[in-house]
């Protein structure tokens, strides 16, 4: 552990540059000859990863995800209320909410119209790549945030892909409210922000009910992680409405809110002892019930209260069944030393690449030991398990400080997408709670945001 203060100072430097090479790359083109066209970044899209790949071996990220998108707009917001990013972190925000309200005019029936002429530029080898017409056709209007991810020059992504996903609005209503509280904004920026909130709380009223595919992509249910953050997405706004004196509106958020979480009380399973990640359409069980993403739930809505926040003990022990999971499944997790808490995936069986440890996830444990800390007499414990899982992605980062989407459950050699957002975003919001908690008197509230 010695030297760890010293790391954390410098990777959370490190961070703070990289994550803003995700953001407004309007320097860089990716051709994407099997499709025929080529993608030139536009001011206010947010990129998974700025390096430019093509499944060789490296994934192309090269899309605005909603999600990622959302949790690197809410880092630049802890960079700039930490006095570690300027003015720039608003002109920032206010591109990616200008670029965000225009993929609400997008339509794909206009694809559809022109099918023939984007079809036939298509090579023969990605045909079985694209999307029907049937399902561009329903692309409008507000379903656009339940696409998954857009091309990062505001067009819509016309390859198959598993859609729709229903994160995307309440986190990206989440880290706006959370702006909008916290920075002073000019009158038509404040306009225009709004207009977006309002736009994603109404999506998120309409859609939590209906299933969609979870954080990964892959499974259609309803999910933990989704249902979380709508909730907190529709209590955050409530109280926004309030100050804004919809107080009818904001009754009716307040309501719905508190039905989501009556919902997520379903999830928790007596017999295995965690919250289960995914209730499935058919009622059956999935292996991938036992899932980080339940983690990154209490971190990224920040539930108020105990029920479904860090406080929450059926989430502790959710945790707990997740480290014994990797501890066991991970060579790189085997004679790891004193201090160190075991890299984590995402959940048993995951074979996307290496199947192995994910920075964001490793850095989501130790979030939510720091979080989990804030409030209590004697954090102490909390912290230390937290600062476990620092040391151990201390362990397998480079001196150079590059964080990719996963690094491999055997060597520990970095894969899967190189310089990823998502992994930086994540590094500054753990140090962002870390600073909040040990800086913090004992018994303090801690962190809230």
């Amino acid at each position: 552990m010695a030297g760890l203060e010293e790391w954390i100072e410098r990777q959370y430097r490190y961070a703070a540059q990289a994550v803003l090479k995700s953001v407004s790359r309007v320097d860089l083109v990716k051709p994407r000859p099997g499709f025929g066209h080529i993608i030139r970044a536009s001011k206010g899209s947010i990129v998974a990863s700025c390096v430019l790949a093509d499944w060789n071996p490296e994934p192309d990220y090269f899309f605005h995800w909603f999600r990622d998108s959302a949790l690197i707009v809410d880092a630049l917001r802890l960079l700039h209320a930490a006095g570690d990013l300027g003015p720039e972190a608003l002109e920032h925000v206010r591109d990616f909410v200008h670029f965000s309200r225009s993929l609400q005019k997008l339509d794909g029936r206009a694809l559809v119209e022109s099918a023939l002429g984007w079809r036939a530029r298509v090579s023969e080898d990605f045909v079985r790549f694209l999307r029907q017409d049937a399902e561009l056709a329903l692309v409008r209007g507000e379903s656009v945030v339940a696409e998954t991810r857009v091309n990062p020059d505001g067009t819509l992504d016309i390859s198959s892909w598993t859609r729709p996903q229903h994160d995307g609005a309440p986190l990206r209503a989440l880290a706006l409210l959370r702006w909008a509280r916290g920075a002073s904004l000019d009158t038509s920026f404040d306009a225009e922000l709004s207009a977006l909130i309002l736009s994603d709380l109404a999506f998120t009223l309409r859609a939590w009910r209906e299933p969609a595919y979870d954080m990964w992509e892959e499974e259609k249910g309803l999910h933990y992680h989704t249902l979380c953050c709508s909730a907190a997405a529709l209590s955050e706004g409530a109280d926004w409405l309030d100050s804004r004196g919809e107080r009818d509106q904001a009754q009716a958020y307040r309501a719905e809110s508190g039905a989501i979480f009556k919902v997520l009380d379903e999830f928790w399973s007596s017999a295995e002892g965690f919250c289960r990640s995914r209730i499935l359409p058919t009622g059956g069980r999935s292996p991938k019930d036992l899932d980080i993403a339940v983690i990154f739930a209490a971190i990224h809505a920040l539930t108020r209260g105990r029920s479904h926040s860090v406080h929450d003990p059926r989430l502790h022990a959710t945790l707990q069944k997740l480290e014994a999971l990797f501890d066991e499944r991970y060579e790189i997790n085997r004679g790891r030393g004193a201090g160190t808490s075991p890299a984590l995936g995402r959940y048993d069986g995951d074979v996307y690449f290496s199947g192995g440890a994910y920075y964001f996830s490793t850095l989501g444990a130790a979030e939510f030991c720091y979080r989990a800390a804030a409030g209590e007499s004697a954090p102490g414990e909390w912290v230390e398990r937290g600062d476990g899982y620092l040391a151990t992605v201390r362990a397998f980062t480079p001196a150079t400080g590059e964080m990719s989407e996963q690094f491999d459950q055997r060597t520990g050699e970095q894969t899967s997408a190189r310089h990823l957002g998502w992994s930086y975003a994540a590094f500054i919001s753990c140090i962002a709670a870390r600073r909040a908690v040990v800086r913090a008197p004992v018994g303090s509230s801690g962190p809230t945001v």
